[in-house]
């Protein structure tokens, strides 16, 4: 049972960076159709690239999800260190890009709906689950639910603050969701494992 909740943390996560990803993909594959020609460029070959880091990380992702324990734990951090490059890609386009403020934003709008999307996704294979144990150990897993779901509206309630704000505000709003999403989700995994154990 416990190899079963990590891999269902790690699906998680993953499912979470790869919607986003393609959320900024999809939001900048259509801003680029209207850029002028040399930005259009510039804009086409950030989606190449950015495509085969996607790529890359989902891959993987596939692959590790088929292992053990231990190595989706190894996993996770080379997942991680490749978002993060992923991301910095994106930082580096828009800090150069500066003045289309418009576009930084529709992306961020891209990235909040995935993000909450991963929420509301979670939270209902959660629930699955919790139909799956007898009710006298699913109290614990409840709780653990219902603090994921409160966690997600105050989420949605911060990136929609956020993005009235500047670029390092969006960011910073995108990261902590992040964060607060794996916190969520590796405590309700925890929740599950405790509820669905035979000594429970």
């Amino acid at each position: 049972m416990p190899e079963h909740s990590s891999v269902h943390a790690y699906l998680n996560w993953t499912k979470q960076r790869l919607d986003e990803m393609d959320a900024v993909l999809a939001s900048l594959e259509s801003k680029a159709g209207q850029a002028q020609a040399e930005s259009k460029i510039k804009a086409e070959q950030l989606v190449a690239d950015l495509k085969k880091r996607r790529d890359e990380f989902q891959a993987m992702a596939e692959k590790q999800a088929k292992a053990g324990e231990a190595t989706l734990q190894h996993a996770q951090a080379q997942l991680e260190t490749q978002w993060d490059s992923f991301e910095d890609r994106l930082k580096a386009y828009f800090e150069a890009a500066g003045k289309h403020i418009d576009q930084q934003q529709a992306t961020f709008r891209e990235m909040a709906a995935a993000q909450l999307k991963s929420w509301r996704e979670a939270a209902a294979k959660f629930h699955e689950e919790a139909s799956k144990l007898a009710a006298a150990k699913r109290a614990e897993f409840d709780i653990a639910i219902q603090q994921m779901k409160a966690d997600a509206a105050n989420t949605e309630a911060r990136l929609k603050q956020a993005g009235k704000e500047s670029g390092a505000a969006l960011n910073t709003a995108l990261a902590e969701s992040r964060k607060a999403f794996d916190r969520a989700n590796q405590e309700a995994w925890d929740a599950f494992k405790r509820a669905a154990s035979p000594k429970a």
